[in-house]
């Protein structure tokens, strides 16, 4: 490990992030196979996969200026692709008014990301371009990576982890860590420091899923025992399982704009 170079460990830790990065481009999928087995998207949105979509166009254009930043290139290259057509099968189920509202939003997308390019040729050149669309894309980044906020939060508030899939925050972790690498040693700091963010909030949603991940059984266990004691006095209660499941899902979604699905239930006892 010692004889490797920082080009090998930077090419190493690329390869690396563009295999992570592509397992969590594809983390949507079950979504949207439920998606197209309903011939419905009613339930979810295409924020989380627009916004990917703005983030993997501003890195592929972030690469096309930096010049040999082929592996930047390769996974926001199929990133972009990815998520087009996720958004595309949406359109395709969505109701009317969502059809409406996310082929404007569509086009908000590619409009900011024409004034990017537009503006950073008009005023900037050289360098100071690769500068200024740099300091965006760690910008948007560091909003990205800031969005389980509101899921941890809500893991801290419910002491519940059913929002939160401890195998995504690992890859979300992994992708960070391998990113970091690359840019540490391509001494590229845009995509360095914002992974930074991504590797601590990813390694604190693992120690709180690890805290609560025994909340659910515990609730599970006493809720069994009240019916076991209710039956013992010969009372008898009734449980009923019941809730939204698209919008647990599509709860998940708004938090991670990269990650899957996870279904939820919620437990009532009826009197």
């Amino acid at each position: 490990m010692g004889q490797l170079s920082a080009h090998d460990l930077s090419f190493i830790f690329g390869l690396l992030g563009n295999i992570v990065s592509f397992i969590v481009f594809l983390a949507p999928g079950p979504t949207f196979y439920k998606i197209y087995k309903r011939k419905s998207s009613e339930g979810f949105q295409a924020i989380p996969y627009l916004v990917a979509l703005f983030s993997a166009g501003l890195l592929l254009y972030y690469a096309y200026l930096k010049k040999n930043a082929h592996l930047i290139v390769s996974i926001n290259g199929i990133g972009c692709v990815i998520e087009l057509v996720y958004i595309s099968l949406f359109l395709f189920y969505a109701p009317r008014k969502s059809q409406i509202l996310t082929g404007w939003l569509m086009l908000l997308v590619v409009g900011a990301l024409g004034m990017v390019m537009i503006f950073s040729c008009l005023f900037a050149k050289g360098t100071e371009r690769v500068i200024i669309v740099g300091w965006i894309c760690a910008v948007i980044n560091v909003a990205v990576f800031a969005a389980p906020l509101s899921i941890m939060r809500q893991v801290i508030r419910t002491k519940s982890v059913e929002f939160m899939p401890f195998t995504l925050s690992l890859f979300l972790t992994l992708c960070a860590t391998m990113w970091f690498f690359y840019g540490f040693f391509k001494k590229d700091f845009y995509i360095a420091l914002p992974n930074v963010l991504g590797f601590l909030f990813g390694v604190v949603q693992m120690l709180l899923y690890f805290v609560y991940k025994d909340s659910n059984k515990k609730d599970i266990k006493e809720l069994l025992e009240h019916e076991e004691a209710a039956k013992s006095t010969g009372v008898e209660i009734s449980i009923k399982i019941e809730g939204n499941t698209d919008k647990a899902l599509h709860s998940v979604e708004k938090a991670f704009p990269y990650c899957g699905n996870q279904e939820m239930t919620k437990a009532k006892i009826l009197k």
